[in-house]
């Protein structure tokens, strides 16, 4: 589940060249705080997903709501 939900996720991934900076940044809608940039398309592509991948650990260890992404969702099940 969780590899389906970062495959989801980065297909919502947005990347932009900005020229002003040098740099491609790349950003998931609806997924606060989730970016990164890069010095190509490819690299920046590839930091953005570390950073998701960082980004659900920190939300899961701490019971933060992560949002559903096409129908995928993530949660801390409760042991009894």
């Amino acid at each position: 589940m969780l590899t389906n939900y970062i495959q989801a996720a980065m297909r919502h991934a947005a990347i932009e060249w900005l020229a002003e900076d040098g740099v491609f940044y790349g950003y998931i809608p609806g997924l606060d705080g989730v970016w990164a940039d890069g010095t190509t398309a490819e690299a920046c592509r590839a930091t953005l997903q570390e950073a998701l991948e960082e980004w659900i650990m920190v939300s899961l260890a701490h019971h933060l709501p992560i949002p559903p992404i096409d129908g995928i969702q993530l949660a801390v099940r409760e042991v009894a």
